[in-house]
């Protein structure tokens, strides 16, 4: 089978390429080719010697994901549809602002962790994407965008890791895919420009302090421990105490000096006044020094299967301004692409589940609603 050049960081291209008898700096040559220039012709690599050319065509490519669908919002923002096989596909969402370009990379078909509010957990899980799938969207979407505008600089600015899936459940894949967003011989991308979000995975946040920290997003949702169990699942392993040690943790290697917490703001459910002051205390007063942070308020999208409604204006309003007279940074997250469902929490894609999400689900309802009446 051809060898996908896109799973490779450099290191491992290096690698590779010694493998064949080549020298680095060869492999340093074809990293540029394929990711600052997006050629996939292996004879358009001009300085790449004949006979290299020659061992590329017979072992390597750079293999794309097929795309099924585009759409574009009114507002500027792209989703693409990804097909990467078995049935399912997965979703990239493209967000242009005055001063960046944000492409929301997914990191699995699917997602495991199952967020009651969140549309792609919904759907299950199936599998983990490689990371030449996960480096496939980043090329495909910004040597597409290039063509299209006419431009040879990069677009792309910034990379937030919130698309389908956890991405620290796929971390073997991950982390080659982050360095390469990060090699100035790819993107180049700074590291406080590219974001991985965490629904609070412990352990491999605490790997990535290590081995590759870039900028971290916490899905927080909620300031107690019953409340984020029914919220966010994987809260029952990892508590809210836990999770915010291993926030305190990274904060050392991070290149910003804060962490964001990202909070869905739920209709009734996470929305008021004292669920706001418990979040200040939790933040404010644990340990000495508190968790130096930002508080990212995100209007939830609604889906059928939620059963959940977003907070009004003025409850997201109050709220925020509770958190910032705490002098908490807080920001409201303006809703992007919704009407063409590429809005935070909405990235479904379609999904071969594996773990019958829609039983478990069902189960959970039947319990909240039989401790509801008692």
């Amino acid at each position: 089978m051809m060898v996908n050049l896109l799973d490779f960081d450099l290191p491992g291209l290096i690698g590779w390429c010694e493998g064949l008898g080549e020298k680095k700096f060869r492999a340093t040559q074809l990293f540029r080719w394929v990711h600052q220039r997006g050629v996939r012709d292996f004879d358009q690599m001009t300085d790449l010697a004949r006979d290299f050319r020659a061992k590329l065509h017979q072992l390597a490519e750079i293999r794309e994901l097929p795309v099924l669908q585009r759409q574009d919002s009114s507002d500027g923002t792209i989703k693409w549809l990804f097909d990467v096989g078995d049935g399912n596909a997965i979703e990239s969402v493209f967000i242009p602002e005055d001063d960046r370009a944000t492409l929301c990379v997914s990191s699995q078909a699917g997602c495991a962790v199952g967020c009651r509010f969140c549309s792609t957990g919904h759907q299950g899980f199936s599998r983990n994407l490689t990371t030449a799938e996960i480096l496939a969207q980043l090329w495909f979407v910004e040597h597409t965008l290039r063509r299209e505008f006419g431009l040879q600089q990069r677009i792309i600015s910034n990379v937030v890791m919130m698309g389908m899936g956890e991405p620290l459940q796929n971390y073997a894949a991950l982390v080659p895919a982050l360095r390469t967003m990060l090699d100035d011989h790819a993107y180049g991308l700074s590291r406080r420009r590219v974001t991985v979000s965490t629904s609070g995975v412990v352990p491999m946040m605490d790997r990535l302090a290590q081995d590759c920290p870039v900028a971290l997003a916490v899905s927080l949702h909620a300031p107690l421990d019953d409340l984020r169990d029914a919220l966010v699942p994987i809260n029952r392993k990892y508590p809210i105490a836990e999770l915010l040690d291993a926030c305190r943790r990274y904060l050392p290697a991070a290149p910003r000096d804060f962490i964001t917490f990202e909070y869905c703001m739920l209709d009734g459910v996470n929305d008021q006044p004292e669920h706001a002051q418990a979040l200040i205390n939790l933040l404010q007063l644990r340990g000495s020094a508190g968790v130096p942070c930002k508080l990212n308020l995100i209007p939830f999208n609604p889906f059928p299967a939620s059963g959940l409604k977003r907070s009004p204006t003025e409850a997201v309003q109050t709220f925020a301004r509770l958190l910032m007279k705490a002098g908490i940074v807080t920001t409201v997250r303006k809703t992007r692409g919704d009407d063409i469902d590429a809005a935070c929490g909405q990235l479904a894609g379609d999904v071969l589940d594996r773990t019958d999400v829609q039983r478990r689900v069902a189960r959970q309802r039947t319990i909240e609603i039989i401790r509801a009446q008692a």
